[in-house]
């Protein structure tokens, strides 16, 4: 901008006394003072204008990479569910030319199965200690459902006579 100094602001502010007059000189200092005034409003107004067409420009921008990044994700997603799908058929094909070969068990298969049960049921029965199992109920021996109600059923008491 135009670089004033005090020096050059009261060389012109005699020179417009001299030229104006005393009786102008304050309408004409107060008409500058407007226009200046005017001219600093319009370049602010010039200045905010500018700003905005520029942060406009930096959002269509941010705009047109969002939607980049987001058609960028659909492919992306689009393609793994494709290829998803594909894993799934073939696991499906395979699943129904197993199920179309003949299942066989032989014997020998079943008796393993059975001693692996009893193994199980042995050391399930055994890994729990008995003080355990008396202090949270749990059953210890087999009883029958008769013996368990004659647990709880009433003594029979004689009859009380009162004569």
């Amino acid at each position: 901008m135009i670089d004033l100094g005090i020096s050059k602001l009261a060389l012109i502010g005699v020179v417009a006394l001299i030229v104006i007059g005393p009786e102008k000189l304050p309408k004409v200092a107060r008409m500058a003072g407007t226009l200046l005034g005017r001219a600093q409003r319009y370049i602010s107004d010039v200045k905010a204008e500018v700003s905005k067409e520029i942060e406009l420009e930096e959002l269509r921008k941010m705009q047109k990479d969002v939607q980049e990044a987001a058609q960028n994700v659909e492919q992306s997603v689009s393609a793994s569910l494709q290829e998803a799908e594909n894993e799934l058929r073939s696991v499906e094909r395979d699943a129904q030319a197993d199920l179309q070969t003949p299942f066989t068990v032989t014997q020998a298969q079943v008796n393993e199965k059975a001693k692996d049960f009893r193994r199980k049921r042995l050391a399930k029965t055994s890994a729990v200690p008995g003080w355990y199992k008396s202090r949270h109920g749990q059953r210890s021996h087999i009883v029958s459902g008769s013996a368990r109600m004659a647990r709880h059923r009433a003594k029979a008491r004689p009859p009380v006579s009162f004569f």
